[in-house]
């Protein structure tokens, strides 16, 4: 199902854009959070991930603020953004605020459905980018003068994967990294660098110049585990109610 698994947070005290987006939302199997003001709002998404925020920026005091500082936010920097506006906000201003989508008051279901119908695609391939799947699988890292270091992956995404190494990381740069997705059978190779790394053994790689070949069977096979959490999640939460 379209949307499956999606969540987004609305930052709006007005009670009708509550009542028009709430069910709109929902027919398109997007968890919807409502959030009446800005401060919890902020705390919210300092805590939580996100695939699409909501912002009422005429309406509410600080909404426009909260919608220029969310592409600082750690957690949301990338989320689909809406604006929503009532007349002292121009949808030029609101796209320039960090905006995606811009939806004017009053707002109807058939506007919200068009609108949300449109972004599903973003917000469905922020969710694959930030996707993050769990696995143990072997690592070789190579350095300059043929030296090698042996890890273990604990998560792979997309765009890079967190691993663990017994000792200090060497802080010369990586030269290529070495590893084989599960089931596939299909050995990837490709340039990274160090993304982040706590001391303690554990470092987090970001994939550099990665084969078109390796990138599309990386992001089918992460596609597909992805979708198969979300139904299991989803059927989890139907049986539950």
């Amino acid at each position: 199902m379209p949307g499956i698994g999606l969540a987004s947070l609305l930052i709006s005290g007005d009670v009708a854009v509550q009542h028009v987006l709430g069910p709109t939302l929902e027919k398109l199997a997007i968890n919807v959070e409502v959030c009446d003001d800005v401060d919890p709002g902020k705390n919210i998404l300092r805590n939580e991930k996100f695939d699409a925020v909501i912002v009422d920026c005429d309406d509410l005091q600080g909404g426009t603020a909260l919608l220029q500082g969310l592409r600082q936010t750690a957690s949301n920097k990338n989320s689909v953004a809406f604006a929503i506006v009532n007349g002292r906000t121009t949808t030029q201003q609101a796209f320039e605020m960090g905006a995606n989508f811009v939806l004017q008051k009053p707002i109807t279901q058939l506007n919200a459905s068009r609108c949300f119908n449109a972004a599903l695609g973003f917000m469905e391939r922020e969710r694959r980018r930030y996707f993050r799947h769990p696995v143990e699988i072997a690592v070789k890292i190579l350095f300059g003068e043929a030296r090698e270091l042996k890890a273990k992956s604990s998560n792979i995404s997309e765009g890079g994967m967190a691993i663990r190494v017994v000792g200090p990381f060497p802080k010369e740069p990586i030269a290529k990294i070495q590893f084989e997705l599960p089931e596939k059978k299909l050995a990837i190779e490709c340039r990274a660098e160090m993304a982040w790394a706590d001391g303690m053994g554990c470092a987090g790689l970001r994939f550099l110049d990665l084969a078109p070949s390796y990138k599309h069977q990386l992001e089918t096979w992460l596609g597909d585990l992805m979708e198969k959490a979300l139904t299991a999640k989803a059927d989890k939460l139907a049986k539950s109610r």
